[in-house]
């Protein structure tokens, strides 16, 4: 029998869940039981290709650490990655007992949402362990606390080794009849491969710079007609006069023109930069201006630098960043 914990804490010292997975753990191993935990704090990078682990298991733990609300974002991903990936045959064999431990209000909501997440999931279920921990002193030296983690313990064991039938669950009907799966049906090989590329950081990494690479492929085949286009106005003077830093700089800069309504976005990250107009989530320099002095600052007439000292420009946000867009481009004067 082999029972997998996943715990979805953060692994600090004072806290108590790693006492109590401590204790149930010594027990299941004097029962004789394969007992292997998952910090998933740890495996951050891998928790996509965790949920192919949950087939090696007979029971599994999952143990959530309440420090203000919820279960937290670890276990939420490995709960999200086993509706993705998970073998869904085989989680419906596998029984999975809840382990929440907390500082502050609401342990048995945290428990429930992990069982009524196991039961959609269409795994079984064992009884679980709940507490408040105002002391943690207290509460580890406890005889009688001792006590009923290890009698959990022994449930864990005899539940799964028993098998006991259970009585038919709506929430089995629900997931039958209306929560329906992805059309995309992969083989137990193709969902661990896709698994891992999900939590591949340089795979993804790459998309997103091919992504990248396309976009501004695209902008710039449509920058053909720039000239009779006002809404691709000013972006060939600033791909044609950039300059890529000898350091490392990454900034963006949002340039709103009021007379037009329209907002220039300027992303430069290391060597590469990038203009378009749209919005923009984060922006280190907010600046201000009309139409008229983007012109001048184009063909060289002005500077960024020279228009906001001149009050033709206003900004806001990191003034050194401001400062530093008259070094990443370098415009021609033109007549």
């Amino acid at each position: 029998m082999r029972i997998h914990i996943y715990y979805g804490g953060r692994g600090l010292i004072e806290d108590s869940t790693l006492y109590v997975l401590s204790k149930l753990t010594d027990v299941l191993e004097e029962l004789h039981i394969d007992v292997k935990r998952y910090n998933l704090y740890e495996c951050k990078n891998e928790i996509a290709v965790l949920a192919n682990t949950v087939k090696e298991a007979d029971g599994i733990v999952l143990a959530a650490s309440l420090e203000w609300y919820g279960i937290g974002g670890y276990l939420q991903q490995f709960l999200d990655s086993c509706w993705l990936y998970a073998d869904k045959a085989k989680l419906s064999k596998t029984y999975m007992m809840p382990v929440v431990i907390s500082t502050t209000y609401g342990e048995k909501e945290a428990e429930h949402t992990l069982i009524k997440a196991w039961e959609l999931l269409g795994g079984l279920l064992c009884p679980g362990i709940t507490a408040y921990v105002e002391q943690q002193t207290e509460f580890e030296t406890n005889p009688e606390y001792l006590k009923i983690i290890e009698k959990k313990a022994e449930d864990l064991y005899r539940t799964v080794n028993h098998k006991p039938k259970t009585l038919p669950s709506s929430v089995t009907a629900l997931k039958q009849n209306m929560v329906k799966a992805s059309p995309m049906e992969l083989t137990p090989q193709e969902s661990e491969q896709l698994s891992k590329y999900v939590s591949d950081d340089s795979y993804v990494k790459k998309q997103k710079e091919d992504i990248e690479e396309l976009s501004q492929l695209f902008r710039e085949m449509m920058d053909k007609g720039e000239g009779k286009d006002p809404g691709q106005e000013f972006l060939h003077n600033l791909r044609e006069n950039f300059v890529a830093p000898k350091e490392d700089v990454k900034a963006v800069f949002e340039i709103r023109m009021t007379d037009t309504g329209k907002t220039l976005v300027v992303e430069v990250n290391k060597d590469r930069m990038k203009c378009y107009y749209g919005e923009c989530d984060y922006s280190d320099v907010i600046a201000t201006t009309t139409r008229a002095v983007i012109n001048r600052l184009v063909t060289g007439r002005t500077t960024f630098q020279g228009a906001f000292m001149a009050g033709d420009l206003t900004a806001k946000g990191d003034f050194k960043t401001l400062r530093m867009f008259d070094q990443l481009f370098r415009f021609t004067v033109l007549g």
